[in-house]
């Protein structure tokens, strides 16, 4: 495993500090919580919207819990970014609001041209994008024309559009491992965490690009290992955008769904969550009589012990929703040729997906099976 040449970030310093900027612009602009009656006269004027637009609502597991709730109750979906897109892709719905960060919305599009695709705030950006911009990607690729560009679904359609292969956390491993058994040495994009942790994994040959996630990157391996000492039967649930010392500590390592079906498929009463805390609401649900405690992500003397919170996935609001359909605002917009040419990687990992699930073949004997279905799980 390679690493690209540089320790901090893939930006210049007025990059990193235009990045901060944003960070603090996304914090200023969290919608204020609604009082309760707007709150649910919000809710049913959106759902009037809705049906009035042939539209259906989809949204991450990390945005306002009442955003997720409100998607299920009118028939949208809650899910991972890839999991949204095939269901709108899916849905019979002219018209997607996307409540997330930009890249899902795009990746929407990607999938559904002939759709529109809304979202409550444009302006709501994700680390990983901002921090693989295009040009600079392109740029990179292009110095090492040999190897295969395999980049994470967190990623502009731009980026897409120079890939071989888009992929998501619970499917990378299997694809990588594909081309490495191919002979296929790799240029991985853009979370380092990630690619590590899949490089380590498959053995492959990958030359990494920098970039992290603002809310993973930010997990603390001593306070977690404090955390674990304090609820010794607690089991440790990481996505892989954390790094190594945080990964080692797990139980599970996996996607956020991965991670979701593991408390409520795993005997364990208590769980120590390693991603963002939007997730605690869907696991929650799942599992009412089990204890969920977020992963620390700040040492002893700070004032927020953890705090892995997406300040853009925040900036999703139910007013934000409800302008959108009503002003027919924040729409997606993509030109023909960089869809097309975003969807050829991203329809590959979806074949390819595909094409595993059809190769399983169950005996019926569960022990022996279990293996089989080891790793399947959202693509």
């Amino acid at each position: 495993m390679k690493t690209y040449p540089y320790d901090a970030p893939i930006m210049s310093t007025d990059q990193r500090i235009a990045t901060q900027m944003t960070i603090e612009y996304a914090r200023a602009k969290i919608p204020t919580e609604l009082p309760r009656s707007e709150r649910l006269a919000v809710e049913e004027n959106i759902k009037h919207l809705l049906k009035a637009h042939n539209a259906v609502l989809v949204a991450h597991y990390y945005v306002d819990p009442f955003i997720q709730d409100l998607a299920l109750a009118t028939g949208g979906c809650v899910g991972d970014s890839l999991e949204m897109a095939r269901f709108g892709q899916a849905h019979e719905a002219q018209t997607l609001v996307v409540a997330g960060v930009r890249f899902m919305g795009e990746s929407a599009k990607i999938l559904s041209m002939e759709k529109t695709v809304l979202m409550p705030d444009l302006a709501a950006e994700c680390s990983l994008d901002l921090g693989c911009p295009a040009d600079e990607f392109a740029a990179f690729c292009d110095t090492h024309p040999e190897r295969t560009v395999v980049v994470y679904a967190n990623t502009s359609a731009a980026v897409k559009a120079r890939a071989d292969w888009v992929v998501t956390s619970s499917v990378g491993i299997d694809i990588v491992r594909h081309l490495h058994e191919q002979g296929e040495p790799i240029i991985w994009g853009p979370d380092r965490h990630l690619g590590k942790y899949i490089a380590r994994e498959t053995g492959a040959d990958m030359l990494l690009w920098q970039g992290s996630c603002l809310v993973h990157n930010e997990f603390k391996a001593t306070e977690l290992l404090q955390l674990k000492e304090e609820h010794p039967d607690a089991k440790v649930l990481v996505h892989p955008e954390s790094p190594d010392s945080v990964v080692a500590l797990a139980d599970v390592v996996g996607s956020t769904s991965k991670l979701l079906s593991s408390t409520y498929e795993m005997d364990a009463e208590t769980f120590i969550v390693a991603t963002d805390l939007g997730i605690l609401h869907e696991m929650q649900k799942h599992s009412p009589h089990k204890r969920f405690l977020a992963a620390p992500t700040a040492g002893e003397s700070a004032s927020c012990k953890s705090c892995a919170f997406c300040p853009w996935m925040a900036m999703n609001g139910l007013k934000g929703i409800e302008q959108c359909l009503m002003q027919r605002s924040g729409e997606v917009m993509l030109t023909p040729e960089l869809a097309a040419a975003a969807k050829k990687p991203l329809q590959r990992m979806l074949d390819f997906a595909e094409a595993q699930k059809r190769r399983v073949t169950a005996s019926g004997d569960i022990t022996q099976d279990r293996a089989l279905f080891a790793n399947l799980g959202a693509a």
